[in-house]
């Protein structure tokens, strides 16, 4: 192996004209090169697959010595200095998102990933495949199309890129290093954070046809291109002189149900929306999409009304959508028209990866609903209701889900069958399963669970913490996070850039926004550390997957019924921690707001400007929580309920008798005027801000630590239980 290294670093300098001097970088990128090359000894796998269980990418890889021009960040240069310094490439560093670069002018290394590279060839995509019989093509046979080599597709966009300008930011995205972080580390104390490998769906076409589902992926292939074809997304036609075609990728991915088991292979294709130029491929690209407080509201409300929860999905959303701007996109891999390969796509319909796509989808959406006689919710634009006689309906989107809730089945089947005739719907009947959260229901005691068990036993299997010893709650009393605790040292740094924290962050973040507000704060101070963690910062973060580990099945479960009239009684709670924040002094600001006796909408979040006493950081609190209110109060009115004044309780005394007295206004003129919102809901009996009792107050493990008994309390109170509760 020395000599095999040796051979190939002498070959890589002399190709490259570079110094002996660049003999380390040229063995350390041999070896690097040879970890993910096929080994005959390893029956054609590649080392780094059988240390990691997982192919290695090679889509980053580039030629030792080529140019490399990288990008100058505007605040290094004036208004006409160069955008790009010309560099040469010199390898690869482990635990670095980026290329290791010589800056032969400065005579300096540097690590960057806003790189465009000038290579003599591109040997990323030719020299090595997964197998060594693998066919030079991917025959995939339709009625009108046949295909075509992908290495020719690959050529002629590599062939494109050089053209390009090496300070182009489109350029310098698609050469990007896509990795996820190093999963294993030598045997210290980073081998605790080594990830299990999770997702094996394809990344190419390449692999998709050679997997052992190669049949079910191309079956969905076809599958794609057929409901391509019927929707008329494109003609194809010859560029346009002046003009440049975007190109198009195949994605892969398994969808599960809610036991965790394939229910569909899904294969889309979607065109590489990140080379469109503003102005001229596209203008506005802004579309809303349905609050996860409304789907928590209304389904709580479901359960209240006995109400019918009904689940569609629309196929090829996007497809429905109509272009207003004239793009042109490369002919799909696998189905390029025979004796047409010169030919581009004239796209007609908003295909999946153009920036415009959603708002074209639901603007589409939203004019045909509104014929139907459904009104849209000021509140929340993808919720829409419809009153007929003694019934109702709400439909709420989210992108391509959709729930129908109503207290008549006829004419929520009608609602289908109107939107089942403008698009392609697909009826999944009774809701169970939505946005990754599993709903379960008792109707006869009237009873709704709302959660995500599968999703949380998946990140624990992630991060390798399915068998960790649980704990009782996420933060104990006594652990403090600072800035103090991040690295220090090269050496802390190159341990910390191994672990996986802003993924595991990331993660926990999801479970949190959706069903898990008992661990909104964990969460909320563990993201401030994001950019430099320490080891006291990623031992939080595990313990928080501990005390998920001790309640996978927990989630959101409501319950109760309604008030005469359709009247509807939403309780807030609302807290502040003082100065929590060791490193900038702010406080905390924390709320949560109750529906038939579970959380429908919460926070945790760090206030903006530094608080001088525990009344303004309360009194700022309550302003936060008094504007949730108010929208939850339009919510209510907007689709035919009735909510009078909110309530919400506030464990500060004073900072109550602030929002209600003006006379306590002499001595706080430094508070902000956004901040006295509060007292101007007060004072129009919107809002009913009252006096709680702190060990009474839910809201308190939102901004703070607190005992096991009071964490417990917080959790029953914000309805947040076992399955079988």
């Amino acid at each position: 192996m020395n000599r095999t290294l040796m051979e190939k670093a002498r070959s890589m300098l002399s190709g490259a004209r570079l110094e002996q001097e660049f003999w380390a970088e040229a063995v350390s990128t041999a070896c690097y090169l040879v970890n993910r090359s096929p080994s005959s000894a390893l029956d054609d796998t590649t080392p780094h697959e059988v240390w990691s269980g997982k192919k290695p990418s090679l889509q980053h890889l580039r030629v030792f010595g080529c140019d490399a021009y990288v990008h100058v960040p505007k605040e290094n240069r004036s208004k006409l200095d160069n955008k790009a310094e010309k560099c040469i490439f010199i390898g690869y560093k482990d635990g670095v998102k980026g290329y290791k670069l010589w800056n032969p002018e400065t005579k300096k290394i540097v690590y960057s990933r806003d790189v465009v590279f000038r290579e003599v060839k591109d040997v990323t995509k030719q020299e090595f495949s997964p197998t060594q019989d693998e066919p030079e093509k991917i025959e995939l046979e339709l009625d009108d199309a046949k295909s075509e080599s992908s290495e020719e597709e690959e050529a002629e966009e590599a062939e494109e890129a050089e053209e390009e300008e090496p300070h182009t930011p489109e350029l310098r995205r698609s050469v990007r290093d896509r990795r996820q972080p190093e999963r294993y580390s030598p045997p210290d104390f980073r081998s605790n954070f080594v990830l299990s490998i999770t997702d094996d769906d394809p990344r190419t076409v390449r692999e998709a046809v050679n997997s052992e589902d190669s049949k079910l992926w191309k079956k969905a292939m076809v599958e794609e291109m057929d409901a391509l074809d019927k929707n008329e997304a494109w003609d194809i036609v010859e560029l346009p002189a002046g003009r440049k075609s975007v190109g198009s990728k195949w994605l892969f991915k398994k969808k599960f149900n809610a036991e965790g088991k394939v229910e569909k292979y899904k294969a889309r294709l979607v065109a590489k929306g990140y080379s469109q130029v503003e102005g001229i491929d596209f203008g506005e690209i802004f579309s809303p999409v349905a609050k996860l407080t409304s789907i928590r509201f209304l389904l709580s409300i479901a359960a209240a009304f006995d109400l019918e929860v009904e689940q569609m999905d629309v196929k090829t959303a996007f497809l429905h959508g109509d272009l207003e701007e004239e793009i042109y996109m490369k002919q799909p891999e696998g189905f390029v028209v025979k004796g047409k390969k010169e030919l581009v796509c004239k796209l007609k319909k908003s295909l999946y990866g153009l920036k415009q796509s959603p708002r074209m989808w639901y603007q589409k959406f939203d004019t045909y609903i509104l014929e139907l006689g459904f009104v849209r919710s000021r509140a929340d634009h993808c919720v829409y209701s419809k009153q007929v006689g003694n019934h109702f309906i709400y439909v709420v989107l989210y992108v391509d889900d959709m729930l129908l809730i109503g207290n008549n089945m006829d004419i929520i089947k009608e609602v289908k069958s109107q939107l089942s005739s403008k698009f392609d719907m697909k009826d999944l009947g009774a809701a169970n399963f939505i946005l990754g959260m599993e709903i379960k229901r008792d109707r006869a005691n009237r009873k709704l669970w709302l959660n995500q068990r599968k999703y949380v036993e998946t990140i624990l299997q992630r991060f390798n913490m399915h068998e960790s010893k649980p704990v009782k709650v996420p933060i104990p009393i006594g652990v403090k996070l600072s800035a103090e605790q991040c690295p220090k040292t090269q050496e802390e740094e190159e341990d910390m850039s191994h672990v996986p924290y802003a993924s595991a962050v990331g993660s926990l973040m999801y479970a949190m926004v959706c069903t898990r507000p008992d661990i909104a704060h964990a969460v909320g101070v563990l993201s401030r550390y994001m950019s430099k963690p320490g080891k006291e910062h990623w031992t939080a973060a595990k313990r928080v997957f501990r005390y998920l580990r001790g309640t996978t099945s927990y989630g959101l479960c409501y319950q109760g019924r309604p008030g005469l009239d359709r009247v509807v009684d939403i309780h807030g709670f609302v807290d502040a921690d003082w100065a929590g924040d060791l490193d900038r002094r702010r406080s905390t600001s924390g709320y949560v707001f109750n529906l038939f006796g579970g959380a429908i909408s919460w926070m945790s979040k760090r206030q903006a400007v530094v608080a001088l006493s525990t009344t303004e950081a309360e009194y700022m609190a309550a302003t936060h929580a008094s504007k949730e209110a108010v929208w939850l109060q339009r919510l209510c009115s907007g689709i035919g309920l009735v909510q009078q004044a909110v309530r919400l309780d506030c464990d500060s005394q004073s900072a109550i008798f602030l929002a209600k007295n003006p006379a306590y206004h002499s001595k706080t003129k430094h508070i902000d005027v956004q901040y006295h919102f509060v007292r101007d809901m007060v004072e129009e009996k919107k809002v009913l801000l009252e006096k709680v009792d702190t060990l009474k107050n839910a809201a308190d493990s939102l901004t703070k630590s607190v005992s096991t008994e009071k964490f417990s309390w917080c959790r029953v109170t914000m309805g947040i239980a076992a399955l079988d509760c």
